[in-house]
């Protein structure tokens, strides 16, 4: 197991090939200050760049996964404040958004593990991921209304993937807050269980069976085409699948499965 931290806000620990992310600022609920959203994005880059990884799990430390934008510490940095405004070169994102869209564009699955407060800033982070398992008592919220302000952090494109646009519109102009339970019920998370960590573990195991190109195809496969039209997405199937029939891994599923074996896959030869 290998540990390393990013800006003293978060840890990540690579343990049976999967990338364990950890916001830990625990003292204040996991809150995001600059050297939090910068620690996020540099521990994508960094599970990017480990072609070993199979899956991502993220959690916060202590009693919560992330209470949101730490207003207090950011509102003092205006002129940091205005660079997170700033989109560089061809990036499609500014930081408060590539906070979360780093993950989403991950080549491997992330999953969140939501505990004790998930609202804001936090609650677009989980949204970003693959899979959400929260306990049935986390209180989460689109809580930016509170402070006069809108969702800008991919929030925009996130819900609109799991509800219908008055959810959005209801959750997003009350800022209320809901638990775990009631978040499952509205399609904002995956699972609920008592020990979400445990169920992420589960579920990260059962990932790992499968080929790593495989399942960074399958990723790649409904971002790319799940609201486009009929003759792009199947454009995009037939690519997908050419590139993982060329590659090792299919030929040892195949193999493996002629055998009636478990296949013993290679690391993610590419991004898909």
């Amino acid at each position: 197991m290998t540990t390393q931290t990013f800006q003293n806000r978060v840890t990540l620990e690579k343990k049976n090939d999967i990338a364990y992310v950890t916001l830990s600022r625990a003292d204040k609920y996991n809150g995001l200050d600059f050297a939090m959203m910068e620690g996020l994005v540099e521990a994508a880059k960094a599970v990017r760049k480990d072609k070993s990884l199979r899956v991502v799990i993220m959690q916060g430390a202590g009693k919560a996964f992330c209470a949101g934008l730490d207003f207090g510490t950011v509102m003092k940095q205006p002129l940091k404040l205005l660079k997170g405004f700033t989109k560089y070169g061809v990036k499609k994102t500014n930081l408060f958004q590539e906070v979360c869209w780093c993950w989403r564009e991950l080549p491997i699955p992330v999953i969140t593990v939501l505990h004790g407060y998930c609202y804001g800033g936090g609650m677009q982070i989980a949204l970003a991921a693959d899979f959400r398992i929260s306990t049935p008592d986390c209180e989460m919220s689109i809580m930016e209304i509170k402070w006069g302000l809108i969702p800008d952090m991919t929030g925009s494109v996130t819900l609109r993937e799991l509800v219908p646009m008055d959810v959005a519109k209801e959750l997003t102009m009350t800022g209320r807050l809901f638990k775990g339970d009631e978040a499952k019920v509205l399609n904002l998370v995956t699972r609920v269980a008592e020990d979400p960590l445990a169920e992420a573990e589960q579920l990260a195991e059962a990932i790992k069976t499968r080929s790593p190109d495989g399942i960074s195809a399958a990723k790649a496969l409904f971002q790319q085409t799940w609201n486009v039209p009929e003759t792009q997405a199947f454009d995009t199937e037939s690519k997908l699948q050419f590139k993982l029939l060329r590659g090792k891994n299919y030929r040892r599923a195949l193999q493996a499965g002629q055998k009636k074996e478990a296949p013993q896959f290679g690391p993610r030869e590419r991004d898909y």
